[in-house]
């Protein structure tokens, strides 16, 4: 998170006003003191003009076209117990994100709308479970199977109402479109 802030040249304060994340929480986030939620990862990342994808990739150097399971990076997310396994190989150049999650049940993550990924575009599809999708002012009812293409620009909430984990792929385009 620092190192992005600082490649920018902006300062604490200037990525708390974008975000709207406080100045503390921000500098206890970058000194490894407190676990961000994805709500909160989501904001500063736009913020910094990045999305959620590439702030797990960081700065790779030319990637290797194949990336097996065990070398998958995961990430959980701290207020809901989400885990978030990146699927993509990194440095490969590509526009294309592919994430597995694993989102437990009564779990419920709101990420607000963006500017930055205005043109930004995502597929959601489910493998196991269901989930009610949230895209912009459409919610959607989704069982195993089913693929929902959403815009990243939109206001989405994910929410998992049921006793089963939901299991889905986002398929993110990083593409202007």
């Amino acid at each position: 998170m620092k190192a992005l802030r600082l490649q920018q040249s902006m300062t604490l304060d200037e990525l708390a006003g974008r975000s709207g994340v406080s100045r503390a929480m921000i500098s206890r986030i970058e000194r490894g003191e407190a676990s961000p939620t994805a709500q909160l990862l989501a904001r500063l990342c736009s913020a910094l003009g990045t999305t959620l994808s590439r702030f797990f990739a960081g700065e790779q150097p030319e990637g290797k076209p194949l990336l097996r399971r065990a070398g998958q990076r995961i990430w959980r997310d701290p207020d809901t117990g989400y885990l978030r396994r990146s699927v993509s190989p990194d440095g490969t150049g590509s526009p294309v994100d592919i994430v597995e999650v694993e989102f437990p049940p009564g779990a419920r993550v709101v990420f607000e709308q963006h500017q930055f990924e205005a043109g930004f575009t995502q597929h959601l599809w489910l493998f196991e479970g269901r989930l009610t999708m949230t895209a912009g002012e459409e919610t959607h009812l989704l069982e195993a199977g089913d693929c929902l293409f959403m815009r990243l620009a939109e206001a989405h909430i994910f929410h998992n109402q049921h006793d089963a984990p939901a299991r889905y792929a986002v398929i993110l385009n990083r593409s202007k479109v």
